[in-house]
Protein backbone atom coordinates (compact mmCIF):
# COMPACT_ATOMS: atom_id res chain seq x y z
CA UNK A 1 0.00 0.00 0.00
CA UNK A 2 1.43 3.45 -0.72
CA UNK A 3 2.48 5.95 1.73
CA UNK A 4 1.71 8.89 -0.64
CA UNK A 5 -2.28 9.81 -0.94
CA UNK A 6 -4.33 11.38 -3.26
CA UNK A 7 -5.35 15.07 -3.39
CA UNK A 8 -8.94 14.25 -1.76
CA UNK A 9 -7.68 11.51 0.94
CA UNK A 10 -5.28 14.17 2.44
CA UNK A 11 -6.27 15.13 6.15
CA UNK A 12 -7.73 18.63 6.64
CA UNK A 13 -5.99 20.84 9.53
CA UNK A 14 -8.28 23.38 10.14
CA UNK A 15 -6.25 24.98 13.04
CA UNK A 16 -5.25 28.71 11.92
CA UNK A 17 -1.83 29.76 13.10
CA UNK A 18 -1.53 33.87 12.84
CA UNK A 19 -0.25 37.33 13.91
CA UNK A 20 -1.76 40.27 14.84
CA UNK A 21 -0.37 43.51 15.09
CA UNK A 22 -0.30 47.22 15.02
CA UNK A 23 -0.30 50.30 17.24
CA UNK A 24 -0.68 49.96 21.17
CA UNK A 25 -4.35 50.73 22.33
CA UNK A 26 -5.36 50.05 18.85
CA UNK A 27 -7.78 46.54 20.47
CA UNK A 28 -5.23 43.63 19.55
CA UNK A 29 -5.90 42.09 22.24
CA UNK A 30 -9.64 42.24 22.11
CA UNK A 31 -9.57 41.00 18.48
CA UNK A 32 -7.35 38.29 19.55
CA UNK A 33 -9.81 37.55 22.01
CA UNK A 34 -12.46 36.86 19.38
CA UNK A 35 -11.23 34.04 18.51
CA UNK A 36 -13.01 30.66 19.45
CA UNK A 37 -12.86 29.52 23.22
CA UNK A 38 -9.66 31.33 23.72
CA UNK A 39 -6.88 30.99 26.60
CA UNK A 40 -4.49 34.06 27.10
CA UNK A 41 -0.82 33.60 28.37
CA UNK A 42 -0.48 37.36 29.09
CA UNK A 43 2.92 37.96 28.85
CA UNK A 44 2.96 41.55 28.62
CA UNK A 45 0.38 42.46 31.95
CA UNK A 46 -2.11 43.60 28.91
CA UNK A 47 -5.30 41.71 30.54
CA UNK A 48 -6.37 44.64 32.49
CA UNK A 49 -6.88 47.16 29.97
CA UNK A 50 -9.15 44.35 28.06
CA UNK A 51 -12.76 44.96 28.58
CA UNK A 52 -14.13 42.61 31.74
CA UNK A 53 -16.84 41.53 28.95
CA UNK A 54 -14.17 40.09 26.79
CA UNK A 55 -11.46 38.51 29.10
CA UNK A 56 -11.24 34.52 29.04
CA UNK A 57 -9.47 32.31 30.81
CA UNK A 58 -5.54 33.75 31.29
CA UNK A 59 -2.17 32.71 32.70
CA UNK A 60 -0.68 36.10 34.20
CA UNK A 61 3.13 34.68 33.14
CA UNK A 62 5.69 35.13 35.82
CA UNK A 63 8.33 32.88 34.23
CA UNK A 64 8.83 30.43 30.97
CA UNK A 65 8.50 27.88 33.38
CA UNK A 66 5.41 28.70 34.44
CA UNK A 67 4.42 29.32 30.61
CA UNK A 68 5.77 25.31 30.12
CA UNK A 69 3.19 24.34 32.89
CA UNK A 70 0.57 26.01 31.26
CA UNK A 71 0.99 24.31 28.41
CA UNK A 72 1.41 20.89 30.12
CA UNK A 73 -2.21 21.73 31.83
CA UNK A 74 -3.17 22.15 28.54
CA UNK A 75 -2.00 19.26 26.70
CA UNK A 76 -3.67 16.71 29.43
CA UNK A 77 -7.14 19.05 28.81
CA UNK A 78 -7.31 20.11 32.02
CA UNK A 79 -8.45 23.50 30.66
CA UNK A 80 -10.94 23.33 27.48
CA UNK A 81 -9.85 25.75 24.71
CA UNK A 82 -9.37 25.92 21.31
CA UNK A 83 -7.22 29.26 20.60
CA UNK A 84 -3.74 29.95 22.30
CA UNK A 85 -3.46 33.76 22.78
CA UNK A 86 -0.20 34.68 23.42
CA UNK A 87 0.36 38.68 23.97
CA UNK A 88 3.12 40.15 23.13
CA UNK A 89 5.09 38.13 20.73
CA UNK A 90 8.17 40.34 21.44
CA UNK A 91 7.68 39.74 25.19
CA UNK A 92 7.57 36.37 25.05
CA UNK A 93 10.97 36.37 23.80
CA UNK A 94 12.35 38.38 26.46
CA UNK A 95 10.82 35.31 28.91
CA UNK A 96 12.33 33.02 26.83
CA UNK A 97 15.65 34.69 26.60
CA UNK A 98 15.70 34.85 30.92
CA UNK A 99 14.54 31.30 30.78
CA UNK A 100 17.95 30.71 28.81
CA UNK A 101 20.31 33.10 30.37
CA UNK A 102 18.88 31.25 34.31
CA UNK A 103 19.69 27.94 33.28
CA UNK A 104 23.21 28.31 31.61
CA UNK A 105 24.96 31.41 32.77
CA UNK A 106 27.42 31.54 29.64
CA UNK A 107 24.68 32.63 27.36
CA UNK A 108 24.29 35.74 29.59
CA UNK A 109 26.64 38.67 27.98
CA UNK A 110 28.32 41.25 30.40
CA UNK A 111 25.45 44.02 30.29
CA UNK A 112 23.26 41.41 30.89
CA UNK A 113 21.66 40.35 27.19
CA UNK A 114 21.75 37.31 25.28
CA UNK A 115 24.71 36.04 23.81
CA UNK A 116 25.05 34.86 19.75
CA UNK A 117 24.54 30.80 20.85
CA UNK A 118 21.82 32.13 23.16
CA UNK A 119 20.13 33.56 20.23
CA UNK A 120 20.05 30.24 18.42
CA UNK A 121 18.52 28.12 21.82
CA UNK A 122 15.55 30.52 21.47
CA UNK A 123 14.86 29.95 18.39
CA UNK A 124 15.13 26.21 18.37
CA UNK A 125 12.43 26.90 21.40
CA UNK A 126 10.41 29.12 19.67
CA UNK A 127 10.16 26.89 16.56
CA UNK A 128 9.35 23.86 19.21
CA UNK A 129 6.42 25.62 20.82
CA UNK A 130 4.84 26.38 17.29
CA UNK A 131 4.83 22.55 16.76
CA UNK A 132 4.09 22.02 20.18
CA UNK A 133 0.71 23.88 19.79
CA UNK A 134 0.06 22.44 16.63
CA UNK A 135 0.40 19.03 18.03
CA UNK A 136 -2.12 20.12 20.34
CA UNK A 137 -5.10 20.85 17.66
CA UNK A 138 -5.33 24.31 18.81
CA UNK A 139 -5.53 27.26 16.57
CA UNK A 140 -2.67 30.26 18.18
CA UNK A 141 -2.95 33.72 18.05
CA UNK A 142 0.17 35.47 18.74
CA UNK A 143 0.28 39.24 19.24
CA UNK A 144 2.80 41.68 18.61
CA UNK A 145 3.14 45.60 18.48
CA UNK A 146 4.34 47.21 15.30
CA UNK A 147 7.58 48.76 14.42
CA UNK A 148 8.52 51.32 11.89
CA UNK A 149 11.30 50.58 9.08
CA UNK A 150 12.80 53.12 6.58
CA UNK A 151 13.99 51.51 3.08
CA UNK A 152 14.97 55.49 1.49
CA UNK A 153 11.62 57.42 1.75
CA UNK A 154 9.68 54.02 1.97
CA UNK A 155 8.31 53.73 5.49
CA UNK A 156 7.67 50.19 6.26
CA UNK A 157 5.95 48.85 8.97
CA UNK A 158 6.75 45.27 10.54
CA UNK A 159 6.03 43.32 13.80
CA UNK A 160 8.21 43.89 16.68
CA UNK A 161 10.12 41.15 17.30
CA UNK A 162 13.78 40.61 17.91
CA UNK A 163 16.42 38.56 15.76
CA UNK A 164 15.22 36.19 13.19
CA UNK A 165 11.83 34.77 15.28
CA UNK A 166 10.05 37.34 12.74
CA UNK A 167 11.09 35.72 9.85
CA UNK A 168 10.61 32.05 11.61
CA UNK A 169 6.98 33.13 12.87
CA UNK A 170 6.05 34.43 9.94
CA UNK A 171 6.59 30.84 7.78
CA UNK A 172 4.79 29.23 9.70
CA UNK A 173 1.64 30.85 9.99
CA UNK A 174 -1.67 30.74 7.92
CA UNK A 175 -2.28 34.21 8.44
CA UNK A 176 -0.42 37.75 9.27
CA UNK A 177 -2.74 40.61 9.76
CA UNK A 178 -1.97 44.38 10.24
CA UNK A 179 -4.65 46.75 12.51
CA UNK A 180 -5.39 49.98 11.01
CA UNK A 181 -7.26 52.36 12.60
CA UNK A 182 -9.20 55.52 11.30
CA UNK A 183 -10.53 57.88 13.53
CA UNK A 184 -12.83 54.62 15.34
CA UNK A 185 -13.13 52.94 12.80
CA UNK A 186 -10.18 49.75 12.69
CA UNK A 187 -9.18 47.36 9.64
CA UNK A 188 -7.12 44.79 9.28
CA UNK A 189 -5.20 44.20 6.58
CA UNK A 190 -4.75 40.40 5.12
CA UNK A 191 -2.55 41.15 1.84
CA UNK A 192 0.88 42.16 2.01
CA UNK A 193 2.08 45.48 -0.05
CA UNK A 194 4.99 47.86 0.14
CA UNK A 195 3.89 49.41 3.55
CA UNK A 196 3.39 46.39 5.81
CA UNK A 197 3.81 43.15 6.51
CA UNK A 198 0.65 40.55 5.73
CA UNK A 199 0.11 37.41 4.91
CA UNK A 200 -3.11 35.71 3.82
CA UNK A 201 -4.09 31.44 3.15
CA UNK A 202 -6.96 31.32 3.83
CA UNK A 203 -8.74 33.39 1.05
CA UNK A 204 -9.77 36.13 2.88
CA UNK A 205 -10.66 39.66 1.43
CA UNK A 206 -7.72 42.19 1.10
CA UNK A 207 -8.89 43.74 4.44
CA UNK A 208 -12.14 43.57 6.44
CA UNK A 209 -13.36 46.23 8.92
CA UNK A 210 -12.88 45.16 12.51
CA UNK A 211 -16.83 45.66 14.18
CA UNK A 212 -16.92 48.37 17.12
CA UNK A 213 -18.24 45.92 19.82
CA UNK A 214 -17.56 49.05 22.62
CA UNK A 215 -19.22 52.12 22.50
CA UNK A 216 -18.19 55.95 23.02
CA UNK A 217 -19.18 55.60 26.66
CA UNK A 218 -17.60 52.07 27.48
CA UNK A 219 -20.99 50.05 27.25
CA UNK A 220 -21.01 46.58 25.05
CA UNK A 221 -22.55 47.21 21.57
CA UNK A 222 -21.47 43.46 20.09
CA UNK A 223 -20.33 40.38 20.17
CA UNK A 224 -16.35 39.93 20.55
CA UNK A 225 -16.74 36.90 17.78
CA UNK A 226 -14.89 38.50 14.70
CA UNK A 227 -12.02 35.84 14.46
CA UNK A 228 -13.87 32.91 15.56
CA UNK A 229 -16.36 33.99 12.31
CA UNK A 230 -13.08 33.88 10.03
CA UNK A 231 -11.93 30.71 11.66
CA UNK A 232 -15.04 29.22 10.82
CA UNK A 233 -15.48 30.71 7.27
CA UNK A 234 -12.11 29.19 6.53
CA UNK A 235 -13.45 25.80 7.86
CA UNK A 236 -15.91 26.09 5.79
CA UNK A 237 -13.79 26.82 2.58
CA UNK A 238 -11.73 23.89 3.64
CA UNK A 239 -14.51 21.23 3.89
CA UNK A 240 -15.63 22.68 0.48
CA UNK A 241 -12.76 22.21 -1.22
CA UNK A 242 -11.96 18.87 -0.26
CA UNK A 243 -15.86 17.78 -1.27
CA UNK A 244 -14.71 19.61 -5.15
CA UNK A 245 -11.69 17.65 -5.06
CA UNK A 246 -13.71 14.11 -4.52
CA UNK A 247 -16.08 15.61 -7.20
CA UNK A 248 -13.01 16.12 -9.30
CA UNK A 249 -11.36 13.04 -9.16
CA UNK A 250 -14.81 11.11 -9.81
CA UNK A 251 -14.80 13.35 -12.44
CA UNK A 252 -11.16 12.94 -14.22
CA UNK A 253 -11.43 8.86 -13.72
CA UNK A 254 -14.79 9.18 -15.69
CA UNK A 255 -12.97 11.20 -18.27
CA UNK A 256 -9.89 8.75 -18.22
CA UNK A 257 -12.51 4.96 -18.70
CA UNK A 258 -14.48 6.98 -21.72
CA UNK A 259 -11.01 7.78 -23.82
CA UNK A 260 -9.49 4.82 -22.82
CA UNK A 261 -13.15 2.71 -24.47
CA UNK A 262 -12.28 5.00 -27.73
CA UNK A 263 -11.36 2.25 -30.55
CA UNK A 264 -12.45 3.77 -33.39
CA UNK A 265 -13.40 7.16 -35.46
CA UNK A 266 -17.22 7.05 -34.62
CA UNK A 267 -16.00 7.02 -30.91
CA UNK A 268 -13.47 9.91 -31.33
CA UNK A 269 -16.05 11.91 -32.89
CA UNK A 270 -18.93 11.18 -29.95
CA UNK A 271 -15.98 12.24 -27.15
CA UNK A 272 -15.24 15.57 -29.11
CA UNK A 273 -19.15 16.14 -29.06
CA UNK A 274 -19.19 15.27 -25.45
CA UNK A 275 -15.90 16.93 -23.73
CA UNK A 276 -18.09 20.25 -23.15
CA UNK A 277 -20.78 18.34 -21.21
CA UNK A 278 -18.76 16.81 -18.02
CA UNK A 279 -19.41 19.79 -16.05
CA UNK A 280 -15.42 20.39 -15.84
CA UNK A 281 -14.33 21.03 -12.47
CA UNK A 282 -10.65 23.04 -12.24
CA UNK A 283 -8.40 21.68 -15.49
CA UNK A 284 -10.66 18.63 -15.97
CA UNK A 285 -10.92 19.82 -19.67
CA UNK A 286 -7.27 20.40 -20.04
CA UNK A 287 -6.64 17.45 -18.68
CA UNK A 288 -9.62 15.58 -20.87
CA UNK A 289 -7.73 17.27 -23.98
CA UNK A 290 -4.62 15.83 -23.56
CA UNK A 291 -5.54 12.27 -22.63
CA UNK A 292 -7.77 12.72 -26.08
CA UNK A 293 -5.09 13.43 -27.92
CA UNK A 294 -2.71 11.51 -26.14
CA UNK A 295 -4.61 8.26 -26.80
CA UNK A 296 -5.66 8.88 -30.29
CA UNK A 297 -2.13 9.10 -31.59
CA UNK A 298 -2.00 5.43 -30.45
CA UNK A 299 -5.20 4.61 -32.53
CA UNK A 300 -3.67 3.36 -35.93
CA UNK A 301 -6.84 2.87 -37.68
CA UNK A 302 -8.39 6.50 -37.96
CA UNK A 303 -7.27 9.83 -39.54
CA UNK A 304 -8.00 13.24 -38.63
CA UNK A 305 -9.27 15.81 -41.11
CA UNK A 306 -8.03 19.40 -39.92
CA UNK A 307 -11.11 21.00 -42.06
CA UNK A 308 -13.67 19.20 -41.08
CA UNK A 309 -12.09 18.50 -37.38
CA UNK A 310 -13.32 15.09 -37.20
CA UNK A 311 -11.83 11.43 -37.24
CA UNK A 312 -11.94 8.72 -40.05
CA UNK A 313 -11.06 5.25 -40.70
CA UNK A 314 -7.95 4.79 -42.89
CA UNK A 315 -8.64 3.90 -46.05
Amino acid sequence: MSLFKNPNELEINSTIKMLVYGQPGIGKTTLALSSPQPVLFDFDGGISRVNKAHQCPTLQVKSWDEALDALTELEKGETPCKTIVIDTAGKMLDFMSDYIMRNDPKMKMRDGSLALKGYGQRKVMFVNLIKRISLMGKNVVFVAHEKEDKDGETRRVRPDMSGSSLGDLIKELDLVGYMQAFGRERTICWTPNEQYYAKNTCNLPEFEKVPIIIDQHGGISGDNNFLAKTFANYDTYLNVQAQIGEEYNKLTEQIAADIAAITDADGANAFIVKIDDYGHIWDSKAKARKWFGEHMAKIDNVTYDKKTKRYAAKD
